[in-house]
């Protein structure tokens, strides 16, 4: 609870902080002191951040209906919040071109002002009272041309201002709005080989069809995993392996949401492991719902499955957040005093831990919890953090497949990163490639 805690602490304190670069850019470099437009975009800032950190809780404070208009607009804001921060920081680049290549130019008007500024007037012989006051009319004012080229200076840093707050709100808008379309699409469909050495010849073709990350929840409802039944059914699997972060939220909540998972369709079964989000969300109450439809929990455990005389290991181990939830992940229960003449196939929600599983001689891990990165550029983040964003790896003798997941968590947005099922076909050393 603690680890949960100290996220959500870091989501608020970067949303602050985007939320405020924003406001500096968008609207209060925009706008002129105390005008209405201003307070207008001041208060729209405001409001943006509390319906996006409303909408981090609001599956678990609120019925669904109220929760999922919140986190429509909440969660949406912090996807174009995203965007348009990197735009405006694209923009930064604009204005330091501007002042390098600008600096020391001044227009002919703010030159003769300043001369006028600073040239002394020249001696003048006493005027009699007429010709005083004709000559106070026709001496040139000090101030008024430096006054207007101020103004002028203002103006033109309201024009570049306002140009550079409208070009990254339009590209934000752009993206955010491609994002929206792939996130809700269709998820794509992916046929991988992957060939083990001690896999039985018996059981090449062998398919497992692979998803995680479906994160029903406040946006995702029973549609979504309607349509996600579907396509895992669709590839016709030998089994169906599910690698976490299926929901975020209660039982009461969703499980009428996640009750398509009992029509899944396969020749050996659902199998299932915890991902973190089960685990913020009460992974006992899951634990207890899935097998009613008829999905099988794997907790730090193997089982053996066979076809036609030959058989390969299924072992799935808890996320490693549940370490803080007095149901940590255990390596040895579940893969220790296994046959090493067999090959092993290990869920495990989290791809970062994959040297355990090298240590215990697993010929192929199957995780998902980087969602392939979601939003552009994370990915470069995600697989420093974790050392695999997507797709199929090596390290040593064990293979490492990352899905990019079939949902979205926070800004229903996917840029780059398609949602997909995954078909695992195994493939033996004597089978052709």
């Amino acid at each position: 609870m603690i680890g949960l805690l100290a996220f959500l602490a870091l989501v608020l304190a970067v949303l602050g902080l985007m939320n405020y670069y924003i406001w500096r850019r968008a609207v209060r470099a925009t706008t002129r002191t105390g005008s209405r437009g201003r307070r207008i975009g001041t208060w729209l800032v405001i409001a943006a951040f509390f319906s996006t950190a409303i909408a981090q809780m609001g599956v678990r404070l609120f019925p669904p209906d109220v929760a999922t208009p919140l986190a429509w607009v909440g969660f949406s804001w912090l996807g174009f919040a995203f965007y348009f921060v990197l735009f405006l920081l694209l923009g930064e680049l604009i204005r330091l071109g501007i002042r390098v290549f600008g600096a020391g130019r001044s227009t002919p008007l703010a030159a003769d002002a300043s001369k006028l500024a600073t040239v002394p007037a020249p001696a003048v012989a006493p005027l009699g009272a007429a010709e005083s006051r004709v000559a106070i009319q026709e001496r040139p004012s000090r101030t008024s041309e430096p006054q207007a080229a101020d103004e002028r200076e203002v103006n033109r840093r309201l024009f570049l201002s306002r140009s550079v707050a409208l070009g990254a709100g339009v590209a934000a808008a752009g993206v955010g709005g491609y994002g929206i379309t792939r996130a809700m699409g269709d998820p794509v469909v992916r046929q991988v080989r992957v060939q083990i050495a001690t896999l039985d010849p018996a059981l090449a073709g062998f398919r497992i069809a692979l998803f995680a990350d479906a994160h029903l929840g406040s946006i995702r409802r029973k549609a979504a995993m309607e349509k996600l039944v579907d396509a895992v059914n669709g590839t016709e699997p030998d089994l169906v392996a599910v690698v976490g972060d299926l929901i975020d939220g209660s039982v009461a909540n969703l499980g009428g949401d996640v009750a398509p998972m009992a029509g899944l369709q396969s020749r050996h079964g659902t199998y299932f492991v915890t991902g973190n989000h089960e685990y913020y969300s009460g992974a006992q109450q899951w634990i207890d719902y899935l097998p009613d439809l008829g999905v099988r929990v794997l907790r730090n455990e193997r089982l053996t499955i066979e076809r036609d005389g030959a058989a390969f290991d299924l072992a799935g181990i808890n996320d490693i957040n549940g370490a803080d939830f007095d149901d940590p992940p255990d390596y040895e229960q579940a893969l220790g005093g296994r046959r090493n003449d067999r090959p092993v196939v290990l869920l495990v929600h989290q791809p970062v831990d994959v040297d355990k599983s090298v240590d215990y001689g697993v010929d192929l891990q199957l995780s998902g919890h980087t969602h392939g990165g979601q939003l552009w550029p994370f990915d470069v983040i995600i697989n420093a953090q974790q050392g695999a964003v997507s797709g199929l790896s090596r390290i040593e003798d064990t293979q490492l497949y990352v899905t990019a997941g079939a949902g979205f968590w926070g800004p229903p947005m996917r840029v780059g990163a398609d949602p997909e099922v995954v078909v695992i076909e195994l493939v033996s050393r004597a089978a052709p490639d």
